[in-house]
Formats: C-alpha cells, structure tokens, sequence
C-alpha cells in the first residue's frame, strides 16, 4: 500500500497526546506545487502568529490576544464607505427606526463568519480553495468569475470613497480621478506593511478602525441623538409609518452589511495562526478565541455604523431640500446648488452627507466625516484587494510572485473604478453606488451556499461539521438574506423603466437562477436530503454516502485507504 502523505485523505491512527485523543482533521491540503519554489507561496502568511501555551485554562486573555487580528480585519467590510453610505442613507430617510435591522443583521454576519473562520481553522484552506478542490472546472470558473464581479463591486465603492474624502479634504481642488490614483499608489505601498511584520500590518488596521471610530464618534457627540429613540429603534423590530422607501432602505441594509467576498477574506486570514490541525483540543480552541474575536470586532463595527444612523437620523430625518438649501446659504457654503429648492425630502450620499454636516455644524464637522470616510475606504480597499488575491490564488491555483499577483489582481478591479472617476463627477454618484449594490447582492449565493455546504460536510470538517441545528439555521438564514436580496433587485430593475433592459434583465435571471440552483443542489446533498443524492450516484456511476460525492478525487492518494 502507497505510504501516506502530508495532503491525502487519510483516517489516521488516532494517538493519545498529553491525555487527548486525536487525529487529522483536515481531509483536504493545498497540494504542492509540481515545479519547486525558491520561496514560500504566500500571500500575508510570510509569518504565522504563535500561540503561547496555557494548560488547563478555560480562557486566557494572552490566547484571545494572540488570536486577535483576523476579525477585525473581517470586520472592516462593515465599515466600509457602501456601508456608512447605507447607515446615513437609513437614518435620515427612517430615524432610528431600523437601528434594529442593522443589529440583525450583524448577528447573522457574525454566524456566517464562524462558519468561515472554521473552515479556514479545521482544513488550512480558504474558501476559494476549497471550491477549487470540490467544483467541476466550468461551474468553478463561473463562480470564480461572480465572486470576481463582486470584489470590483465593492472595490469600485471604496475607492471612490477614499476619492471623495480627498476631494473634501482638499476643498474640491482633488478632482475624483486623482483621488482614485492617490489611493491606487498609497494601497501598493500599505499592502507591503506586512514584510514589516504581521502584527504590525494588523495594528495598522486597528489604528484605521481607531480613526473611524474617533471620527464618527465626535459627530455623534456633536449631534447629541436622542438616547431614549436610539434605544427603542436598535431593541423594537418595528418601523411606525414606514413605507416603500424605508423598506428598501432597510433591504439596502442588510445587502451592505453582509457581502459576499467577506466569507472568502475571513477563511483565509485564520490561517494566519500557528495551529496543529492533527490535534483536536487546538482546533477546537481556535475556533472558540476565533468566534469570540470576531464578536468583539463586530461589536466595535456596530458601534461605528451605530454613530453614523444616529448623527443622520437625529440632525436630518425629515428634513427638505429647501431647509438644507437655507441652512447651506445661510453659513456661506459653496455647495447650495446641491439642494434643489423643493419640499422633497433630504436624499444624501457619502459627499452630500459631508457638506451638510458643514452647513448644520462647521467645517470641523465636514472634515472630521471626511477623515474618518478616508480611513474607512483605505482600509476597506487594502482588505478589499486581500480578498482578490485570496479568490484568484484559490479558484486558479496561481503560483505567481507577489508582485505579479497583487498587480494583476488590483489592475482587474481598479481599471473599472478609473474609467468612472474619469467620466463622473463627484456629485452624480448615487446612481452607480446603487448598481454597484445590486451587484453584489447578486453575488451573495456564491459566497453563501458553498460555506454551508462545505462546513457540513464531514468528510471535510470530520467532528467539526455543522450539526443538525446549525444546518437547519444556517440554511434559513442564508434562504432569508438571499430573498432580501433578490428582492433589493427586482425593486431596482422595475425601477429603470426600459422595456430593453426587462427582457435582457430575464434573460440573464434564467441563467443566474440556473447556477444557484445547482449550488443549493450540491448545498441540499451535504445538509443531508438523501432524496437528491440519487442523481449524484447516477452521474458519478458510484454509490457514495451523501457527504462524500462532492470530493472529485482531490487527491490521487485520496482514495488509496478509503
């Protein structure tokens, strides 16, 4: 019999260590590379974070310290500027009547990371790996390809965010293309901190997180909210009076709040720690500091988005165009012609919301929001572009060197953000913000259904699988926040009024919901609905358990002891 390897898929003997039975956790590795490698393949895992011993203790702070750094990585795709646009967007259209929505919908953000974050820990492998080892070529393509559009998608937001806050900053004198080439340039220079240190690199995006935090904060102390309806709109799930505008509104919510390339970023960053994957007790305990790091990450991102809601919904809900115009005329501000003079209601993006904080506050106001949107948008987009090189290296398998790698996958998601800094000005952007959040609403089932499927799945996750409560919940959440978004959709395609774009609109609706539903197909295989793995056996030509057709013969050792 061929002797065992590092990647196969082996039932090892499960020996006795310090007194706890363990065994190989990981059914799956990243094969090695045919061609040796002078130096390591890595993309921010040049170093690896030790974890210092501690026996017999329950929770011990100098653990969760030194699991400290992936979550809130993760953690600033909820601040990025889609997000703190949503937030300014909700409050001043609903108040604080869908605080709560936004508290939702970060506790199911927080579960869909741990499921994340565990198949990073139990497999050594991220997401996009994992797809690439489990799919056929032409359905992995086609979700490497989806996956892609999304991170462009949000790509596109942050740095024509970090855009508007230079132009802000600078009194208008940065027009939107040049602040998209100050941040192409200073992304370059930030994403090689890490040659630095790992450490360093994360405590360069706590000091970000540090900046939103101090920014949004001083607005929120300047607004002085109402406490009592902040309270009440973040515990009450209802929304008095609201109509259509503040159902989509709160739609738009949970679509910024939970995106797609966030889960692929999370299951790749855990890999950052030193843990021994054949040892039990270890996984298990990554898992739990894990979960308890992302919570406190998500917590201080609640917070943020929280001060944000709030400013807007106290300062300007209900307010018009023509208060705003008066207001702006009235301090000297050069932007009166932003507000029509009607009794519409107040509409505000990241730009707008700048200014009108200038007009109600001072021009401390517009600056500090200016600082604390650059901050967000830096930080998202170095984030932003880690994903990208996770999702490229994982679908395509590159062996690139890292220069190669980040240019290339920073070229794919900047050229499209130039060409529209090139031809839009800063003040007609809300138009693309909201394509651009379609978009990656579309993408949400491709990031979604495959984390499910492969978590529970034990020929993957072995003791770690998604139990039956986890499946259930798991499954309706994603069902839920997949209906949001597809509804987020459909209320915008009815809204462009083009007979042309209904019908190209449906054409490609067939093929998108074609896709979906062979993911959820594989997905229901793995959550155990033996019924469907009838077709998988007849495709195959094997009788295989539920859990075990998906792994097309990763490995050639794989089946050797099986």
């Amino acid at each position: 019999m061929k002797p065992k390897q590092d990647g196969d898929l082996l039932e090892e003997d499960s020996p006795q260590e310090n007194g706890v039975h363990t065994n190989q956790y990981s059914s799956i590795s990243p094969p090695a590379s045919p061609v040796a490698q002078d130096e390591p393949f890595s993309t921010y895992f040049e170093e690896r974070v030790p974890i210092p011993d501690s026996e017999n203790q329950l929770f011990s702070f100098r653990k969760l310290w030194a699991f400290t750094g992936p979550g809130f990585l993760m953690s600033i795709a909820y601040l990025d500027p889609g997000n703190i646009e949503s937030d300014l967007q909700s409050g001043a259209a609903a108040g604080f009547k869908l605080l709560w929505v936004l508290l939702v919908s970060t506790i199911i953000g927080l579960l869909l990371q741990r499921l994340a974050a565990r198949l990073g820990v139990v497999t050594g492998m991220h997401l996009a790996e994992v797809c690439n080892r489990q799919y056929s070529t032409v359905p992995r393509i086609i979700l490497w390809l989806m996956v892609e559009l999304a991170i462009i998608g949000s790509d596109m937001q942050e740095v024509i965010g970090c855009a508007i806050a230079l132009n802000l900053l600078s009194v208008g004198r940065i027009p939107l293309w040049g602040g998209v080439l100050i941040t192409i340039t200073d992304t370059f220079v930030f994403l090689f901190l890490d040659k630095y240190g790992l450490r360093k690199l994360e405590a360069f995006f706590g000091f970000l997180i540090t900046i939103m935090a101090l920014s949004f904060g001083y607005e929120y102390v300047l607004v002085k909210p109402d406490q009592g309806e902040l309270l009440k709109g973040m515990f009450v799930p209802y929304c008095a009076g609201c109509g259509p505008v503040q159902l989509e509104q709160a739609v738009g919510i949970v679509g910024a709040v939970i995106m797609p390339h966030n889960i692929y970023l999370h299951s790749a960053l855990v890999k950052s720690r030193e843990v021994d994957r054949k040892n039990k007790k270890e996984v298990k305990e990554a898992n739990k500091y894990f979960f308890i790091e992302s919570a406190i990450a998500l917590f201080v991102s609640f917070l943020i988005n929280v001060f944000v809601v709030a400013v807007f919904a106290q300062a300007f809900y209900s307010k018009s165009n023509m208060d705003v115009n008066a207001m702006c005329n009235k301090t000297g501000s050069p932007h009166t012609d932003l507000f029509p003079l009607n009794n519409n209601t107040l509409e505000v993006d990241i730009y707008k919301g700048g200014i009108v904080l200038g007009c109600f506050f001072g021009p401390a106001a517009l600056y500090i929001w200016a600082i604390g949107i650059l901050a967000a948008g830096q930080s998202s987009t170095m984030t932003g572009t880690y994903s990208g090189q996770f999702v490229m290296e994982g679908f395509l398998n590159l062996r690139w060197s890292r220069f190669a790698r980040v240019l290339l996958t920073r070229s794919i998601a900047i050229t499209p953000t130039l060409l529209v800094a090139v031809f839009q000005d800063v003040h007609h952007l809300t138009g693309m913000n909201d394509f651009l959040n379609v978009l990656q609403s579309l993408q949400l089932p491709f990031a979604l259904i495959p984390i499910l499927t492969f978590t529970s799945l034990k020929s993957i996750m072995n003791d770690f699988a998604n139990g039956l409560g986890w499946k259930i919940s798991g499954g309706i959440l994603i069902l839920g926040v997949c209906a949001i978004n597809i509804y987020f959709v459909i209320v915008y395609v009815t809204a462009l009024n083009s007979v042309v774009l209904y019908v190209l609109a449906a054409l490609l609706s067939v093929a998108y919901l074609a896709f979906v539903a062979y993911l959820a197909w594989h997905c229901l295989v793995a959550l155990g609905v033996s019924c469907l793995d009838c077709c998988s056996r007849m495709q195959l030509g094997v009788s295989r358990h539920t859990d075990m057709y998906l792994l097309n013969d990763m490995d050639s050792n794989a089946l050797v002891d099986r």
